[in-house]
């Protein structure tokens, strides 16, 4: 049902024109999330364009496809430009984002109707609870598909996402495949000196679930972990992958840097990320 196929050559071209309209659209209403969005974007690439069952024919409850669940929703635009570059909507109308009135809002909403889009977020902590909710539902209506979501690494302060933790492994949730980017990086600061989270691969495996590592901005090795992740679901353990990705990535003088975490470029940084960003044939809005 996924109507997408593409090579990784595809994907990374489809990933440079995600990241183009990401910088673009932050600039262009001056607000917005660029950091988290730039590196998590290889991530959203592969799931709608290689690895997730869906169709573009959009209905809230999902039967019979695979879903997504946007824990960190601050990083909308790379959520809103995938979803557009997967056919859900017009790809016009990303320049509507964060205007009044429109369907774009900075945190996902579920009100103004947008395809693509099945929960509120942007309170950190609650995503892994609701996509836990979803797999159970899926498994009430013997659906064999998954559901997928991405926390931030500095979402992992909040305590509600480590009841979630202890609720799937208790109650045999291996229908899921959650994802956590470790960027290290969060609003304040470096996740270290914030609040460190120790060795979270042991953390999550003592609470039973099964972990693989990737690196998420490296397609040759980003898909075969998707790969693996799918094929550890089934046999009564949740699936979590530890995504290192760099913050900013893709556009040199944003990575690596907690500043970037919500702070628009200027018109000439702009120019300078694009061309960082450079398609074959952009197809910008």
């Amino acid at each position: 049902m996924n109507p997408h196929n593409k090579s990784t050559e595809e994907l990374k071209q489809i990933a440079s024109q995600v990241r183009r309209d990401i910088v673009r659209m932050v600039h262009a209403v001056n607000s917005g999330h660029p950091g988290g969005s730039l590196g998590c974007t290889d991530y959203f690439v592969s799931l709608y364009f290689s690895v997730m069952n869906y169709s573009t024919d959009f209905t809230m409850d999902g039967k019979g496809e695979d879903l997504f669940f946007l824990s960190n929703g601050h990083i909308s635009p790379v959520f809103y430009s995938t979803l557009a570059r997967a056919g859900f909507f017009e790809v016009s109308e990303l320049a509507t984002f964060r205007k009044l009135n429109s369907r774009l809002q900075g945190h996902p909403a579920t009100e103004e109707g947008l395809p693509g889009i099945r929960v509120a977020s942007g309170s950190l902590g609650q995503g892994l609870s609701v996509a836990i909710g979803a797999a159970l539902a899926k498994k009430l209506n013997n659906d064999p598909n998954l559901v997928y979501v991405l926390m931030g690494d500095g979402e992992l302060d909040e305590g509600q996402v480590w009841e979630a933790i202890m609720f799937a492994p208790h109650n045999k949730v291996d229908n899921i495949i959650a994802t956590v980017d470790l960027n290290g990086q969060q609003i304040d600061g470096s996740t270290e000196e914030v609040l460190s989270h120790g060795d979270l691969r042991k953390k999550f495996e003592a609470f039973g679930w099964h972990v693989l590592e990737a690196d998420g901005n490296n397609f040759e090795t980003l898909l075969p972990a998707l790969a693996e992740a799918k094929a550890a679901t089934g046999k009564g353990k949740p699936v979590l992958i530890l995504m290192n990705t760099e913050m900013g990535f893709g556009v040199d003088f944003m990575m690596g840097s907690h500043k970037w975490h919500g702070v628009a470029p200027n018109d000439e940084q702009l120019q300078v990320a694009l061309q960082q960003l450079a398609v074959e044939a952009a197809s910008d809005y």
